[in-house]
């Protein structure tokens, strides 16, 4: 077994791989950019080096200094985590030349599969099912309208050593084939040094399953049940979870089967996926096709681990080592149900716009990297951020990963439900309030599940999940009492309100424009005249407040307003205001304040990189047309007119790194 090993990579991944090493006995090394200096997984390896600059390109990118830190410190091993150098041949190949292990998969392996391309006709002869496209070189535009028309539409646009859902354009028509084929083509050269793209049929109705592979270097290739992964936006997945709540035992079988015979055919050892797309309008389940196979560890690897027991990492360096796998496809079982929820640096209010900087406050339901592979008490959360930390331009914007594990699929939902409302983030916009209104979704919990989930399920955008009468009822009742607590603390304190004066009991709490009378009694707490059975505590102060409503616990997030608080639970942000009840009525004579018209500003909504300018002053624009290409978090955003016009001013230039709402032209 290897004594040192080196982690090229970063956040929870990097973590993660430390993690299990540690328990293995392995020592550890970490490689880190100026961006990372301080970041928890440097902190946890035994050593670190300093690799470059920021920018991935100038750091997690290059081969040469990673070898160089594995000299340096004598690792013997290499664990490439995911995305960067995790399914580049010249990586591992380098690696081999200088006696180094890579903690993966075989080069030619790597190759065969790594290649969208190539790894369709190596599925194709291997017996597994393809989707129908055009799997040669793609000349021009031109050509990819031809072949477009040829297959039928939608058609997929994909880059060919794309993945993590860059580089991919859905086309519905020949339009959207002419505006997305050469911004394919440049994500895929920007993303990932090649501009190849492939044509593929788009599956109606489709879901994506995907089957883990294991295998080691001794000829055995085990399958380790499937992950449902169709909750996606943009094609990047937001949940996902294992069992899936589609696949029959059947199914299991005949797909795990195939993948197991895919992976043999490229000899492949390690940790793998294959992923397949299905089509949720066949009832059989029969209708299953190859999409590609990520030669790493996947994102999602640890619900996986918490329904089959088995640490994947740990078997990836064993596999390296040489040793064989000790359990066989028989001893592969299924022991209840995980979801994991990908807690993403995005603002789902305002149309998911990235969202950079600071964490000013950061608290997980549960400590990360706790537990085993089902975490504490079914609560797991792998994480590589710290209170103060920064979520940086120029990397993934997860900030973690939460999973929970129950008997039950409807219970590890709840515990993803319980385990959200505890999670604190401050500082930026995240995703919390969305994927929780999805845990709580209706169609969700029936298990319809397709990859258009998010765009059927929210075409407006998202503005908070549906919250129930009992919930605003106590939450009415809790804003109630910390209204007392507060006014109760002003008059104790000196030169407040004065020792002699009474809080208020009674108050009338308007949460989200609808209004309650509350009385905070000594023993118990009525609204609208309805006596609420509920326990907590509240010190002014306090962020996150728990209250027991006949057994069941309900957590609140808080944060202190003018009038009262945002209190935040079960999905959704409440504006929550609260007076007494004598100069409640007096909020009729207030004058609303109108918000200014910023209509013929173009604003960027993320802080990001100007691409490209489509228009100069004095041009005519109609409404829809681009006006703008904005790249963040290395994807590509296309900003439209919302109303036509003629542009007056141009603010910004082409290769200018915009703040988020920075005027980028003005309409006359």
């Amino acid at each position: 077994m290897f004594k040192k090993i080196l982690i090229a990579n970063r956040g929870e991944i990097a973590c993660r791989v430390i993690k299990t090493a540690r328990r293995m006995g392995i020592a550890t090394v970490a490689v880190y950019s100026d961006a990372d200096a301080r970041a928890p997984f440097v902190q946890m390896a035994d050593e670190a080096v300093h690799i470059g600059a920021s920018p991935a390109s100038e750091s997690y990118l290059i081969a040469d200094k990673i070898i160089a830190a594995c000299k340096s410190t004598g690792a013997e091993a290499v664990h490439p985590g995911y995305g960067f150098l995790s399914e580049r041949t010249s990586f591992a190949e380098a690696l081999a030349k200088e006696n180094i292990a890579f903690i993966g998969p075989p080069v030619n392996a790597i190759a065969a599969m790594g290649d969208k391309i190539e790894s369709k006709k190596l599925a194709k002869e291997a017996g597994v099912n393809v989707v129908p496209g055009f799997v040669g070189e793609i000349r021009d535009t031109e050509h990819a309208v031809e072949i477009s028309n040829e297959i039928g539409y939608p058609v997929m646009m994909k880059a060919s050593a794309g993945g993590g859902g860059k580089g991919m354009r859905l086309a519905y028509d020949e339009k959207d084939v002419r505006e997305g084929f050469e911004a394919t083509k440049r994500e895929g050269l920007n993303s990932f040094g090649d501009d190849r793209v492939f044509i593929e049929k788009f599956i109606l109705n489709p879901r994506h399953i995907e089957i883990q592979i294991l295998g080691d270097q001794h000829g055995n290739v085990l399958y380790l049940n499937e992950r449902e992964c169709s909750i996606q936006r943009r094609h990047q997945k937001v949940v996902e979870e294992a069992p899936s709540p589609f696949v029959t035992e059947k199914m299991r079988k005949a797909m795990g089967e195939q993948c197991v015979a895919l992976s043999k055919a490229v000899g492949y050892y390690s940790a793998g996926t294959v992923e397949l797309i299905v089509s949720g309008a066949d009832p059989t389940g029969e209708s299953f096709y190859f999409l590609e196979m990520n030669t790493r560890l996947q994102v999602e690897h640890p619900v996986t681990e918490a329904i089959t027991g088995i640490d994947l990492v740990e078997q990836m360096i064993r596999v390296a080592a040489g040793e064989k796998l000790e359990m066989t496809q028989d001893d592969i079982k299924i022991d209840g149900w995980a979801i994991e929820n990908r807690v993403y640096a995005e603002d789902p209010y305002r149309g998911f716009l990235p969202s950079t900087g600071r964490l000013v406050r950061y608290r997980t339901p549960v400590p990360a990297w706790e537990g085993d592979e089902r975490g504490v008490d079914g609560v797991r959360v792998d994480a590589g951020v710290e209170e103060g930390g920064e979520v940086s331009i120029f990397y993934d914007p997860m900030i973690a990963k939460l999973v929970t594990w129950g008997e039950t699929r409807d219970e590890a939902a709840d515990l993803q439900i319980a385990a959200l409302d505890r999670f604190e983030i401050e500082g930026l916009g995240h995703n919390i309030d969305f994927v929780s209104a999805i845990m709580q979704h209706p169609r969700f919990r029936s298990g319809e599940l397709t990859t258009g989930f998010i765009a059927e399920e929210y075409p407006e955008g998202f503005h908070g999940a549906p919250t129930d009468a009992a919930v605003t009822r106590a939450l009415a009742a809790i804003a109630g009492f910390m209204a007392s607590a507060e006014a109760d603390r002003a008059r104790r304190t000196d030169g407040q309100l004065g020792d002699r004066l009474e809080p208020p009991a009674k108050w009338q709490v308007s949460i989200d424009g609808t209004s309650y009378k509350v009385k905070i009694g000594e023993k118990h707490i009525k609204v609208e005249g309805d006596r609420i059975d509920i326990a907590l505590e509240y010190t002014p102060g306090d962020r996150l407040v728990i209250a027991e409503i006949d057994e069941t616990e309900l957590a609140v997030k808080v944060a202190k307003t003018r009038t009262g608080w945002k209190m935040t639970t079960r999905g959704h942000i409440h504006d929550v205001q609260v007076l007494p009840w004598h100069i409640a009525p007096l909020t009729a004579h207030m004058i609303e304040k109108i918000p200014p018209d910023l209509s013929k500003f173009l604003i960027c909504p993320m802080p990001g990189l100007l691409v490209t300018l489509h228009v100069g002053e004095g041009d005519k624009v109609e409404a829809g047309q681009p006006l703008a290409t904005v790249e963040a978090m290395k994807m590509e955003n296309i900003l439209r007119a919302e109303k036509s016009g003629t542009v007056k001013s141009v603010n910004a230039a082409q290769g200018d790194s915009l703040a988020v709402d920075a005027v980028i032209l003005e309409m006359e």
